[in-house]
This record gives structure tokens, C-alpha cells and sequence, in this order.
């Protein structure tokens, strides 16, 4: 059992090594719990903010990120709460949100869209070239869904939603209905411009279409946690949603003018939209991910 574990903690290694945190030193990484509100707390570490229900029923949590932080995040949840984790429920098949799934999954139950499951299960290319090879077997969810899965945990339903193609083909929203807390996956990138995976389903008006649809259910006094940032609110995740209109339009307006991506990159953005190029997506990044993904939509 033992050499099983260890393979399973290097295949796992090496399925999240090559998403976005190549050679980075766990050791030096800590997880602050933060509540939110209700039953909901958020941990942050290194990869994907982790949302957390703690209640009479034991913990859920919303996304792991990476392997060699599970023993951290551990105890980080038994300092929340004694119950059992029962439910880990990913947003979408990144493994800085999933990385943790074979090691938590012993346990407990894998949820997640159906092409969670399929994107994990398989080879995939990531940024037209880093080859990310399939997840062991372990670490695959076990309940899937195509539209919407609802588990009753901690005396609230927790509602896992699909918005297609976004940041990629299988996100899910999850919506702890009694909390008043959404934890968006990486949907939504806080006060940053997002990594939209265009080669496993990502586009960049379907974000912007999935981002409004959000918007216009979200109740007042919501609290919002995003893949990537700090707990936010709806007016956070409002000017986040006119940046993607703003840009996409910008670029946009630049092709059909005939300029090329070299162009429109020297031109640049509203000098309003400056600081939302300092995170993981430069602002030369975002604008050829909109010119890329654009350029996809109309078959060009």
C-alpha cells in the first residue's frame, strides 16, 4: 500500500507540476482559513482558493490544489472543524485546483462536470504546447454532472452549476445557498485579467456571457469567492465583467479594422485596466488571448 501511495503522489506530481507551478517550493507555502460567512470558510495557499463547508454533516470543500499541500491543508481543516471531510467537489480539471483529489479522495466523494472527468482522464495540451498528462485513476471525480448537481450538506444545499465554455469546457459555480456564498472557480480571476484555456474549451465571450448570467442570480449581501484573489463582492465581480466586455470589444474593434496582433499589442488597453495586467496574465497575454480566441470563434 505504501508503494502504491508513493506512485500515486508522483503521478500526481507530475500531472500538477505542469500546470502553472513548475518547480515551486511547497515547503514554504502556508494556508490561511479566512470565514466567509454561514458554514463557508475560504483557504489560500498556492494555487486555486479552496472553499470549505464545516457543520454538523462533517466538511465539504470546493477545489484541493496541489499534492504536496494536502497534509497542510489537513490541518488546516481539522483546526476548523473535527467532522470528516465527505465531499470535495472541483470546479474544473486544473490541477491547482485539483492536484489534492487522490489524496483527499481516499476518504471521501469526487464531484464534479462530466468533462472534468474526461479532461483528467486523458492527455491534454495546455498553452498550444505544455503536454499535461492524464491523472491516475484515484484522483478522477466519481459523480458527475452535464447541468447541475445539488449535495445537502451542513443543513444548506450546495449547488454545483455548469457554465459552458468559459475558462475551459467543464467549470462549475458552486452556490452554498443558505451561506449566501458562491466560490467561482476560475471564472473569475479577482481584480486580475484571467487565464482563459482556449486549447480545452476556453473563450473568451463565452466568459463574458457566463460571468453576466452569474451576475443576474446572485442575491444581495452575497459573498464571492474567486479562483484566484481575495473574497470579493457582486461589485467586484461587476467591474470584472465590464473589463471583459471593455477589452474584448477593444480588441475586437482593432481586428476588424485589419490590424494585426502586433499592432493591436503596441496599442494596448485603457490605461484603467494597467493594474490588471500585474497578476499570473500579463496585459500582452490577455490581448492575444482575446485575439486567439476571437479569431477561433469566427473560424479564422
Amino acid at each position: 500500500m505504501r508503494v502504491k501511495a508513493i506512485l500515486v503522489l508522483f503521478a500526481l506530481c507530475l500531472f500538477t507540476g505542469f500546470v502553472f507551478n513548475q518547480g515551486q517550493d511547497f515547503s514554504k507555502v502556508q494556508i490561511k482559513a479566512t470565514k466567509v460567512a454561514g458554514n463557508v470558510y475560504m483557504l489560500e495557499g498556492s494555487g486555486g482558493n479552496i472553499g470549505v463547508s464545516v457543520g454538523s454533516d462533517g466538511i465539504l470543500i470546493v477545489d484541493d490544489q496541489y499534492a504536496p499541500l494536502a497534509d497542510k491543508i489537513k490541518a488546516s481543516l481539522k483546526e476548523l472543524g473535527q467532522g470528516k471531510l465527505k465531499f470535495v467537489i472541483n470546479t474544473h480539471w486544473h490541477g491547482d485546483h485539483t492536484g489534492g483529489n487522490a489524496i483527499f479522495g481516499v476518504d471521501s466523494t469526487i464531484v464534479a462536470h462530466t468533462n472534468v472527468r474526461k479532461r483528467m482522464g486523458s492527455e491534454n495540451i495546455i498553452r498550444d504546447t505544455q503536454k499535461v498528462p492524464p491523472a491516475p485513476k484515484e484522483a478522477l471525480p466519481v459523480i458527475t454532472y452535464d447541468e447541475s448537481l445539488s449535495v445537502h450538506f451542513n443543513g444548506e444545499e450546495v449547488k454545483a452549476v455548469h457554465y459552458p465554455n468559459g475558462h475551459t469546457d467543464g467549470d462549475g459555480v458552486i452556490f452554498f445557498t443558505q451561506s449566501n456564498v458562491v466560490h467561482m472557480g476560475d471564472d473569475f480571476f479577482a481584480g486580475k485579467f484571467p487565464f482563459i484555456d482556449l486549447n480545452n474549451g476556453g473563450s473568451v465571450e463565452g466568459l463574458a456571457k457566463n460571468i453576466g448570467n452569474v451576475l443576474a442570480k446572485l442575491p444581495a449581501g452575497v459573498k464571492i469567492i474567486p479562483g484566484h484573489g481575495p473574497i470579493s463582492t457582486t461589485d467586484d465581480m461587476k467591474a470584472y465583467h465590464q473589463m471583459l466586455l471593455e477589452t474584448v470589444d477593444v480588441v475586437r474593434t482593432q481586428m476588424r479594422s485589419g490590424k494585426s496582433l502586433d499592432n493591436i499589442k503596441a496599442a494596448g488597453l485603457p490605461a484603467k485596466y494597467e493594474d490588471w495586467g500585474k497578476g499570473f496574465i500579463n496585459t500582452p497575454t490577455w490581448i492575444e488571448t482575446i485575439y486567439k480566441s476571437l479569431s477561433k470563434s469566427s473560424g479564422n
